[in-house]
């Protein structure tokens, strides 16, 4: 289930002081409101029955199952893309009566949900999307507090659409390299899946991640902060292996990446990096692409911007020089202090995040806790994390959870036991190029004010005697 607000009441108002001219321009700063509305209304929907309480529910923020089903009255102001809401249980779950005793009477028949599978019906974990006016572009937020490990379930991860999820039948999608080649070429799916498969685990992550937090702390999860990010096991094959098939050009510099949605993306690409480790992915997480992954084929450019993972992919273009496209002139641009404009800043820079305690959890009593996020880097493997309790001014190293991969969240952990007074729990990664991650003073010191891409601050949470814990700036 993707949820939209109505926003339409909200378009043309542009007044929130904390979406200031000088950084956002009209699109962006509608950006981050919407985005504002649909945590505002997520949350509503999460305390619509909210009870004190020392159980999970009221340590972790994110649906009951209860709340969800209950969830009526606010649902009623949402627009399910689905196109109906499942009352009877959770999306992608199958309502079953609970058994008094499962050791009294045989359990439910193997294959009974149809050969495929279904999570448990008290699980709930969502993902928001982004309330625009038309629902063919937009982007889904992964719910990184929910998660287990670094792994994001194929259904959770976070999506961006710019002319909808088109339906593509393999068998007649073809993939077609021309430009400055040898000999251009066409390539059908069976053709790659011919070819010497690879896996490789590595993250995604859009460059608008966290636009909403440069000036103020705005939204309250880290869903609505840092939702932008997923990590998956990527199979397919090497990009490298087809440029070689088809010969390219000693001059070759730059590759046009198309894809095959109704908004025709299109990105420039490196060939420095489409030789080094870029993959024609066909599969996520052991299975085929999902459609709002790309199915039947994707580019996949590991820790480099979202915005080039080019989904649906159709044509590659080699040429000697980028191509300029919307999404590299218009869009995904840096304006810096001077003035100019940065292009092409496509890796992304060390950045983690705690997500256990985050926003909009409430730690119901001191006493032990295990403070748990993630840590990534574009540029290569994260070789440390630290945290802190008291806002920067003390760091504790943490504990790397393995497995710990090149360019792919790393789960980090630190125990602590909280003495019930105020905290700020803050963490900072540094990976194996020697960058550590900045605050959010150093990075304005050096970017400006004047662009909203590329966040990679250190995050704050702020934790209050009561056990509420909100986003701060510190």
């Amino acid at each position: 289930m993707s949820i939209m607000v109505d926003v339409k009441d909200r378009e043309d108002d542009v007044t929130d002081d904390r979406f200031s001219s000088g950084r956002y321009g009209p699109a962006e700063r509608k950006m981050a409101e919407g985005l504002v509305a649909l945590e505002e209304q997520q949350l509503a929907l999460q305390s619509a029955e909210e009870e004190e309480c020392e159980c999970k529910e009221g340590m972790f923020n994110g649906l009951s199952r209860r709340r969800l089903l209950s969830g009526s009255a606010v649902m009623a102001g949402m627009m399910l893309t689905s196109g109906r809401a499942r009352a009877e249980a959770p999306p992608g779950a199958v309502e079953y009566s609970v058994q008094p005793d499962s050791t009294k009477e045989q359990g439910r028949l193997i294959l009974d949900d149809g050969g495929y599978g279904s999570r448990s019906q008290f699980e709930n974990a969502i993902r928001w999307r982004y309330p625009t006016a038309s629902l063919d572009s937009s982007w889904s937020m992964t719910p990184l507090a929910s998660g287990y490990g670094v792994i994001t379930p194929s259904g959770l991860h976070f999506e961006r659409h710019h002319g909808g999820i088109p339906t593509i039948d393999p068998e007649s999608h073809s993939l077609l390299v021309h430009g400055m080649v040898d000999k251009p070429m066409r390539f059908t799916m069976a053709d790659l899946k011919r070819m010497p498969s690879v896996s490789r685990t590595c993250f995604i992550e859009c460059s608008g991640n966290g636009l909403t937090e440069w000036e103020k702390p705005t939204l309250k999860t880290v869903q609505g902060t840092h939702g932008l990010t997923s990590t998956s096991e990527w199979t397919g094959v090497l990009l490298s292996t087809l440029l070689r098939e088809v010969g390219i050009q000693d001059s070759a510099a730059w590759i046009l990446a198309e894809g095959a949605d109704a908004a025709v993306m299109t990105r420039s690409v490196p060939i420095d990096k489409a030789m080094d480790d870029a993959i024609l992915a066909y599969a996520q997480n052991g299975e085929a692409l999902r459609p709002e992954q790309g199915y039947p084929l994707r580019l996949l450019l590991p820790g480099i911007e979202g915005n080039t993972h080019i989904k649906w992919l159709r044509r590659l273009d080699v040429s000697d020089k980028p191509f300029m496209t919307r999404e590299e002139t218009s869009k995904y641009t840096d304006l810096m202090p001077d003035g100019k404009a940065r292009q092409f800043s496509l890796e992304m820079d060390a950045k983690s995040v705690i997500t256990f305690p985050s926003g909009a959890m409430k730690l119901p009593r001191a006493g032990f806790y295990e403070i748990s996020g993630l840590a990534w880097s574009g540029r290569g493997t994260i070789v440390k994390v630290e945290v802190s309790i008291d806002g920067g001014k003390t760091w504790a190293e943490a504990a790397l959870q393995a497995p710990v991969l090149s360019k792919c969240h790393t789960r980090f952990r630190l125990p602590w036991v909280w003495d019930g007074q105020e905290a700020v729990l803050q963490s900072r990664c540094t990976d194996d190029t020697g960058y550590t991650q900045p605050v959010l003073s150093e990075l304005v010191a050096v970017r400006g004010t004047k662009s909203v891409y590329h966040l990679n601050a250190i995050q704050s949470w702020h934790v209050a005697p009561s056990g509420e814990v909100t986003n701060v700036h510190a």
